[in-house]
């Protein structure tokens, strides 16, 4: 062997190792991040369907982390933090992306095990240190092919008035609990309908049949135990009960649930904080209702709602169902100044959650308080539950639609304007758009035969597409322009994960595809 190619086989081996080393590795870098923003749900028993916990999950995934990381599908946070920033963000930073794409791009080097955080555990009881109740409801065997909203009351046994200052709800079956809403009530309604249906608990779309009962909480998936600011909490009456209302998705047969819900309270007189839909699709909140979407049609609606008297808001909540498309909210002091609570530019009705500001707001006395939502009941909305489009109208069923924006406050006091709710330094978002320019929307997924994408202009877009498997693996794919969206044949594909790339002239997509 000569010396000039000896000479370069050993640059060649140095720079790959500087190269390897500069690169992040499991151990230190990714770990940290997939354990901190991804193991609420990808966790043995999680609602996710796969694990990331050690360093061969996180290998055996690491292509669909990189796409579902690049185009933020993942962590899920529909809140645009360039409208407002929240508190307790479930954000990555432009860093964290680039670190996870970077080792990946390496060969997902291992690093030093030894150095990894301690793997996270599958969650059994609650994060509430020292809960004042405890309270479970009946197991209960679901077995639906449609939508089911059942409501399981529960009695308190509080024989005094005490002031709710942190919840936390735990599914007994994270695969079949879609959300909980839960609510108060000291009539002895629920408990009558809960005598008249045989099963535990009773059907309850909506709401839980009671005019008294009202919401005190809420989880979804992802969903931390809220905690009231301090010295403020809701009222719980005494006698009274506990209703959690859960939605069972469709098609679930045999499966058994028992969720839980903590609660922590103050026997004390607190700042008694209530919870309501300030803007919403009633009249007179809304403005051009009533709230009805054609078939084949786009329409957009606005809520209104002056503020009486001086209030503090802490934490809001908007909802709709599957045809919403966008939904803002937002208040208006005096001309020229706005205080901006919320926008959800791409909704999803599967990844709804209570959001908290990062410090109390102060709303003045004769604030109007806005809300805008936009809905798509048209064949060009993939979520669109009817196929052909029907005629769509308020109502409590996931096929109607709503309008709500729940905002949790209480009177104001001199100085609430100035309570910090979360003391942690924003994540650097800059140099990452946290919405992709192309509005591009794959479904169903996972998919058996077909997946289809919708967003993409026409053929003469001439986007690129590549499929790839977990391992990295290009995947030959056919795909056909069938006039209104790109359609892919997945048939001849084995089970499992895998990520489309997407990319364009100054465009790249990475979306994460399950097949059955």
């Amino acid at each position: 062997m000569n010396l000039r190619r000896l000479f370069t086989l050993i640059l060649l081996a140095v720079t790959g190792k500087q190269i390897q080393a500069q690169s992040p590795d499991w151990a230190e870098k990714i770990a940290p991040i997939l354990y901190t923003n991804c193991s609420g749900c990808h966790i043995e028993g999680g609602i996710a369907p796969m694990s990331f916990t050690g360093y061969e999950a996180a290998k055996t995934y690491a292509y669909s982390i990189k796409g579902a990381t690049q185009s933020k599908s993942m962590p899920p946070w529909p809140a645009d933090p360039q409208y407002r920033r929240m508190a307790h963000e479930k954000l990555l930073s432009a860093q964290e992306i680039q670190d996870i794409s970077d080792w990946v791009d390496a060969g997902m080097p291992s690093g030093d095990t030894t150095k990894a955080p301690a793997a996270p555990s599958p969650k059994t009881g609650s994060s509430i240190l020292n809960a004042n109740l405890k309270l479970k409801m009946p197991d209960y065997k679901v077995k639906t092919s449609n939508d089911e909203y059942r409501c399981f009351v529960l009695p308190t046994g509080l024989s005094a008035d005490k002031f709710l200052t942190e919840i936390e709800v735990v599914p007994g079956n994270y695969s079949v609990v879609h959300h909980v809403l839960v609510f108060h009530d000291t009539s002895k309604v629920p408990l009558q309908l809960d005598s008249a249906d045989p099963n535990p608990g009773y059907l309850g779309f909506g709401g839980t049949g009671s005019s008294t009962s009202k919401m005190i909480g809420v989880w979804v998936p992802g969903q931390d135990p809220f905690q009231m600011p301090p010295g403020m909490g809701i009222k719980l009456e005494k006698n009274g009960y506990i209703i959690l209302q859960v939605h069972y998705p469709a098609n679930i047969q045999d499966v058994t649930d028992s969720s839980k819900v903590y609660l922590k309270y103050s026997s004390s007189a607190l700042r008694e904080v209530g919870i309501a839909p300030a803007l919403n699709h009633i009249a007179p909140s809304l403005q051009n209702g009533p709230l009805y979407i054609p078939a084949n049609q786009k329409k957009d609606f606005t809520s209104k709602y002056t503020v009486p008297i001086d209030i503090s808001i802490f934490a809001v909540a908007p909802h709709m169902h599957l045809i919403g498309q966008k939904i803002k909210a937002f208040g208006v002091v005096k001309p020229g100044d706005t205080n901006k609570f919320i926008s959800i530019p791409q909704w999803d009705f599967h990844w709804q959650r209570t959001y908290t500001f990062t410090k109390v707001q102060k709303i003045p006395s004769g604030t109007v308080l806005w809300g805008n939502a936009s809905y798509d009941n048209t064949s060009g909305n993939p979520l669109n539950p009817n196929k052909p489009p029907k005629a769509v109208s308020l109502g409590e069923a996931t096929t109607d639609e709503m309008m709500l924006v729940y905002f949790w406050y209480t009177l104001y006091q001199n100085g609430d304007e100035n309570m910090v709710l979360d003391t942690t330094q924003p994540k650097n978002l800059s140099h990452t758009n946290s919405f992709a320019t192309h509005s591009i929307v794959g479904f169903p997924n996972p998919a058996g035969e077909i997946y289809h994408l919708r967003g993409v202009t026409n053929e003469k877009d001439r986007l690129n597409y590549q499929l790839f498997n977990v391992a990295g693996k290009l995947i030959p794919c056919s795909w056909k322009w069938n006039g209104e969206e790109v359609e892919f044949d997945i048939r001849n594909l084995a089970a499992g994960n895998y990520y489309l790339k997407i990319s364009g002239i100054g465009f790249t997509k990475n979306m994460a595809l399950i097949k059955l």
